[in-house]
C-alpha cells in the first residue's frame, strides 16, 4: 500500500433488539499478493439466524468476485444474476456495499440497496461523482447500483452503514421517518470537527451508539457502521528474546533507541539487555493484574515491559477471539493487545538464542519456543486486524 498514509479499518456492530445474532456481516481482507485491501458490509433481509445466513452467503461471495475481479461492471453483473431473491416481495435477499483499495490508494466503491456512504475529505463532504449501474433482470425489471473511484487524501475517511442507522428512531416526534441520511452525515462531520484524529473506531462506535439512543436502547433492526481512515500511521516495536551472537547486543539496543512510535520489550533478559546497553533503570512492580502472569516492569522511554513467553503466548489466545465488543482487562498481555490494535505498523525484533528453561519438558505444552509464537501473532495481526507486520530475526 501506498506509504502516503496508512488505512485503518474497523467497524461496530450492534443485534436488533433481543437477538443473539447479527443480521448484518462485515468482512475485510488484505491481499498481500496484490496489495489490495477489500472491505465488504451485507445486510440481510430481516434479522437474527436467518438474515445472518444470507448476508455471510452475500458478503462471502461479493469478497470473492471482487478478489477476481477489477471490473465494477463485470462484478455488478454477475453478483446480481446469482444473488436469491424473494419469490414475494421481489428483491434480493440481502444488500452489499464493497470497497476495494488498491496499492496506489485508488478506492472503488460499488454499492447495491445499502444507504449511500460518506466520504469525508477531513470534516467536508466529498463527491466523488457516482455512477449508476443499471441491470436489467430476466423478468425485464432493472436494477440499479452506485459506484465510484477516486484517489484518496491524508485525513479522508469513508464511512458506510446497514439502514438500521438511517432508520433508527423512526416514529419518534423528532424522528418521524428515521434519522435519516442528512442528520446522519451531519452527526459524523460534527464529530471529526470535534475531533480530527478520530480512529475508525471511535467514529464507527459513536454512530452505532447514536443509532441505539434513537431507538431508546431498543434496536429495531441490526445497526452497522464500518469507517475507512487514511491516515499517518501508527509504529510500535515489540522486542523479544536476547540475540543469538551476544555481539549484537548493542544492534539491539540501537533499534530500540533509534525506533519512532511505542516500544514494548517482552522478556526479562531482553529488558536487561537494553538497560545494560541503554543506560536505563529497571523498576520492578509487585501488582499481579493477571493471575496467569508475573506483573509488568518500568523502564524509561520503554512503554511496556512484560515477562517474555508466557505472556506472549496469552497474547496469541486473547488475539484469536478477541473483538470490538470485548474489554481488555488490566493484565500485561492484554495492555499488550490494547497497544497492538492501537498501532498500524508493528515491527517485531525476535532474539533467537535459545532459553533454557523453554525446552523442559515437564513444562506446559503451550510454552512454544519464542519465534514459533511471535509468527502465530504476526498472522492473526494481518489476518484478523489486517496490521502491517515486520518480522527481524537477530
Amino acid at each position: 500500500m501506498d506509504d502516503k498514509f496508512y488505512i485503518e479499518i474497523n467497524c461496530k456492530q450492534k443485534n436488533h433488539d433481543g437477538e443473539r445474532i447479527c443480521g448484518d456481516v462485515f468482512l475485510s481482507r488484505r491481499l498481500n499478493e496484490d496489495n489490495r485491501i477489500i472491505a465488504v458490509l451485507s445486510d440481510g433481509l430481516g434479522h437474527g439466524v436467518k438474515a445472518n445466513i444470507l448476508a455471510t452467503l452475500t458478503s462471502t461471495m461479493t469478497l470473492n468476485f471482487t478478489k477476481e475481479h477489477k471490473d465494477f461492471n463485470k462484478i455488478a453483473e454477475i453478483i446480481m444474476k446469482t444473488l436469491p431473491v424473494c419469490s414475494e416481495r421481489k428483491i434480493s435477499y440481502s444488500t452489499f456495499t464493497i470497497i476495494d483499495i488498491e496499492y496506489d490508494g485508488k478506492t472503488s466503491i460499488l454499492e447495491y440497496d445499502n444507504p449511500e456512504c460518506v466520504i469525508l475529505r477531513g470534516s467536508e463532504i466529498f463527491n466523488p461523482q457516482w455512477h449508476c449501474i443499471i441491470l436489467e433482470n430476466e423478468n425485464k425489471s432493472t436494477t440499479e447500483l452506485r459506484s465510484c473511484s477516486f484517489y484518496p487524501q491524508k485525513e479522508d475517511r469513508v464511512i458506510f452503514y446497514s439502514d438500521g442507522v438511517t432508520q433508527s428512531g423512526m416514529g419518534k416526534e423528532n424522528f418521524l421517518f428515521g434519522w435519516g441520511d442528512k442528520k446522519v452525515k451531519s452527526f459524523i462531520q460534527d464529530i471529526v470537527k470535534g475531533d480530527n484524529f478520530t480512529s475508525a473506531f471511535k467514529l464507527a462506535d459513536k454512530v452505532v451508539n447514536r443509532a441505539n439512543l434513537n431507538d431508546n436502547f431498543h434496536l429495531k433492526d441490526d445497526t452497522s457502521c464500518a469507517v475507512i481512515y487514511y491516515r499517518e500511521p501508527r509504529k510500535l516495536l515489540i522486542c523479544t528474546g536476547p540475540p543469538y551472537e551476544k555481539d549484537n547486543d548493542k544492534k539491539l539496543s540501537t533499534i530500540v533507541k533509534n525506533f519512532t512510535g511505542k516500544k514494548i520489550i517482552c522478556g526479562a533478559t531482553t529488558s536487561d539487555i537494553i538497560a545494560r546497553e541503554l543506560n536505563y533503570k529497571i523498576e520492578e512492580s509487585f501488582e499481579f493484574e493477571d493471575e496467569d502472569l508475573p506483573p509488568i516492569s518500568f523502564m524509561q522511554n520503554i512503554d511496556l515491559v512484560t515477562e517474555g513467553i508466557l505472556t506472549l503466548g496469552k497474547v496469541t489466545e486473547i488475539l484469536k477471539k478477541h473483538d470490538n465488543n470485548d474489554i481488555l482487562g488490566k493484565g500485561p498481555a492484554d495492555k499488550i493487545v490494547k497497544l497492538l490494535k492501537e498501532s498500524d505498523q508493528i515491527s517485531f525484533v525476535i532474539g533467537t538464542r535459545i532459553n533454557i528453561a523453554h525446552q523442559d519438558p515437564s513444562l506446559p505444552v503451550e510454552l512454544e519456543i519464542r519465534r514459533t509464537v511471535v509468527k502465530r501473532i504476526a498472522k492473526l495481526l494481518e489476518t484478523r486486524f489486517l496490521k502491517q507486520v515486520d518480522l527481524q530475526f537477530i
